[in-house]
């Protein structure tokens, strides 16, 4: 069972198994508030989660997971990540606004990624993690036997036409073969194998719409906020904000081809 827990800009999922429970990416620091909130409507207590599994070590999807191990949670890092896991802590430090715990190095547990579904069937899960940089080094991407996969910030399936010949592509090119069904992704919405290209977007004035959600993020506006205030279709104002956010200084122009270039 996979619950999609919204509570920061970053998509945050809750996979349990028949034997434990597996929290896929944390948020932000300073959102260990909203997360006990979003946790409290699954019904699934925060010291019941086995294991927490980052998918990259960026601010945005381990900026609380100390906290959380802190309530009895181990923090999983695969063998291609173990350099990486302070490579944030300096962010926060100059951002000092935020209430952040570094991840205390003691009490993680490793595990190499040819090895990785003996640790997942600890907590009864089905599936494999696989190694897939791109977005960052340090990049990892799960897979379920059921089909589900989650990939963090490696870019959406609908952006592959842009990135032939990289390691983005490779890294694709690697969990489509194991045909998925349904992708998870950091900051996009979750999408159907079959309908990653079937997003329709409103015919509005696309620049200017960009460019006020752009404007709109920058101020602290969620989704629905930016939703209600200009009436453009949840799902395009999501894929703006993921490609707003983890594309550097991306410009209007830039998000515009990319949704050109999904939508073909």
């Amino acid at each position: 069972m996979v619950y999609e827990l919204h509570y920061s800009k970053t998509n945050t999922y809750l996979i349990k198994g028949k034997s434990g429970v597996l929290l896929f990416d944390t948020g932000w620091a300073g959102s260990f508030p909203e997360f006990c909130k979003a946790m409290g409507e699954t019904g699934i207590a925060v010291k019941d989660i086995t294991y927490i599994l980052i998918s990259h070590f960026h601010p945005d999807h381990m900026g609380i997971a100390q906290e959380i191990a802190d309530e009895g949670p181990i923090i999983l890092v695969a063998d291609v990540q173990k350099d990486f896991i302070h490579s944030c802590d300096g962010v926060f430090a100059k951002e000092n606004k935020y209430h952040f715990i570094p991840i205390d190095d003691v009490k993680i547990k490793t595990f190499p990624v040819d090895k990785c579904s003996e640790v997942l069937k600890e907590m009864g899960i089905n599936g494999k993690i696989f190694h897939t940089p791109g977005h960052s080094d340090d990049s990892i991407s799960l897979f379920l036997d059921d089909g589900s996969l989650f990939v963090g910030d490696l870019n959406p399936l609908y952006e592959l036409e842009l990135h032939k010949g990289t390691q983005i592509e490779k890294s694709w090119n690697k969990l489509l073969a194991h045909k998925p069904k349904r992708i998870y992704y950091g900051h996009a919405k979750t999408a159907e194998i079959d309908s990653v290209n079937d997003n329709p977007v409103s015919d509005k004035d696309m620049y200017e719409l960009v460019s006020k959600i752009m404007k709109m993020t920058d101020k602290g506006m969620d989704v629905n906020r930016i939703a209600k205030k200009t009436g453009a279709d949840y799902e395009f104002i999501q894929d703006v904000l993921r490609m707003y956010l983890t594309h550097q200084n991306v410009g209007v122009q830039g998000i515009l081809d990319r949704i050109e270039i999904k939508n073909k």
